[in-house]
């Protein structure tokens, strides 16, 4: 069997499971090295899906609680943990259970085992003592990330955590200190404090999600405040000490110390590619200076034979990212001609209440970049499909160029943002203009036509007479 493999993709994450189903359907004789017991890699069992299953429950309980407001009397709710997990758990085994199904129909074998380079194509393969040496025409590198740790903040799984192991808490923390606040400390400050613990947010930038769009990330942490997370930003985390009790976090804040003492403290400040032990010296592949897989428009590395996705790659640690990249790879190992991934053209998503959702150019980048950028804002408080949801926080922004009315960018805040976002990764992916969008009609009372409103404002009501 191994002599005949076209290709062997190491992971079976959103990446390696998609690229493996991807070489099925091209015909490629493929085969998937996975360590864990099932299929779908961090995302699945200890990131995205878990993740947004806390959160879906968050937004439960707190409908509940709002529940008198659209005239339904109810007790006050309470959770119930052994429930919570039992229920991430279905959804869970439920996609894992997926996985294995779509592997036996496309015919993509799989082995257990911790993988290792041994030459351009050829992979031992270890699991309880016992070494299988594999051969392809082509290695697909898929091994994603860990968490990454503060020097002096070890990761302890009793007080200081990190985003795997608070996953698994079988009560809500009376304080929560969380330390970055990107996708991953905000979905899980907003969690938390849904389900009733006191947070702190802490990030070392000026502002939350500093990847988003400035007047989002201004808009959102004013909202966090309101819902009782306490933020703060410009502040850097100097010591952690923990004890029975809990953690004493010593923090500098424009110079300021800073003391805070809660439960448990959460290290959410990124997550380090999984590349120690994949043998990748023996294949010359050199590692860049953040420890990534350099790799050319088609995900190839170095090395012809081998391509390398996901959170491997200096990209953006996105699930759906990694997903395109694997087909990217199969395609191009494939002998077809596929486009390569316009980067600016993929939507980033968090999950938090409210959400926020964007593609393209933030305001900041399309000013830097063009000399006639235009901007226009459509405020859910105007909509009547969130009034009639009670969820009116948040805004549509619209990132243009004047001289020919090109969309550039947009950014969501606000209920079902994750949702709202596919429209505009069309309309930006076929080069609309913001005329389009308004022109396009639009189905009411729905959130989308706040899209079209905030296209109408940006100019697209155009007199075409």
């Amino acid at each position: 069997m191994a002599a005949e493999l076209d290709l062997i993709v190491l992971g079976s994450g959103p990446g390696g499971y998609v690229a493996a189903l991807r070489a099925a359907e091209l015909g490629l004789r493929t085969l998937v090295v996975e360590k864990d017991p099932q299929f779908g890699g961090t995302c699945l069992h200890r990131g995205c899906i878990p993740t947004k299953a806390l959160l879906h429950t968050a937004e439960i309980l707190d409908q509940i609680r709002r529940a008198s407001r659209f005239g339904v009397q109810v007790g006050e709710p309470a959770l119930d943990h052994q429930a919570i997990s039992a229920y991430k758990q279905r959804v869970i085994q439920k996609n894992a259970k997926g996985i294995e199904f779509l592997f036996r129909k496309q015919e993509v074998d799989s082995i257990r085992g911790v993988a290792r380079m041994i030459a351009p194509g050829r992979v031992a393969v270890q699991e309880e003592g016992q070494v299988t040496e594999l051969e392809a025409r082509h290695v697909l590198l898929a091994t994603g990330s860990r968490p990454q740790i503060l020097p002096f903040a070890p990761v302890d799984g009793r007080r200081v955590l990190d985003s795997t192991q608070i996953l698994e808490l079988a009560f809500v923390p009376n304080s929560l200190a969380i330390l970055g606040a990107g996708a991953v400390g905000v979905e899980f400050a907003s969690i938390f404090t849904s389900f009733g613990g006191e947070v702190t947010l802490v990030e070392a930038l000026p502002r939350i999600l500093p990847q988003e769009d400035q007047e989002i990330s201004a808009s959102l942490e004013r909202i966090l405040r309101k819902r009782g997370i306490r933020v703060l930003t410009e502040t850097l985390a100097t010591s952690v000490e923990a004890d029975d009790v809990g953690v004493a976090l010593g923090l500098d804040q424009n110079g300021t110390e800073v003391r805070v003492n809660v439960e448990h403290l959460l290290v959410a400040i990124g997550r380090r590619p999984n590349t120690q032990g994949l043998g990748l010296q023996n294949i010359g592949i050199e590692l860049g200076e953040r420890g990534h897989v350099s790799v050319d428009r088609f995900m190839r590395t170095t090395e012809p034979k081998t391509y390398a996705i996901g959170d491997l790659v200096d990209t953006q640690q996105l699930a759906h990212l990694a997903s395109a990249e694997g087909i990217l790879a199969v395609e191009h190992i494939a002998g077809l001609e596929p486009r390569p991934i316009d980067y600016e053209q993929v939507p980033a998503c968090t999950y938090c209440d409210p959400q926020v959702a964007s593609v393209g150019l933030t305001e900041a980048v399309a000013r830097d970049r063009y000399d006639d950028v235009a901007v226009a804002k459509s405020s859910f408080a105007a909509s009547g499909k969130a009034a009639i949801l009670d969820r009116q926080d948040g805004f549509i922004k619209i990132v243009k160029r004047t001289e020919d009315d090109q969309l550039l960018g947009v950014h969501i805040l606000g209920a079902e943002a994750t949702e709202l976002i596919a429209e505009a990764c069309l309309a930006l992916g076929l080069e609309s203009t913001t005329e389009e969008i308004f022109r396009t009609v639009h189905a009411h009372p729905t959130l989308s036509e706040s899209m079209m409103e905030a296209a109408r404002s940006a100019g697209g009501a155009r007199d075409r007479g």
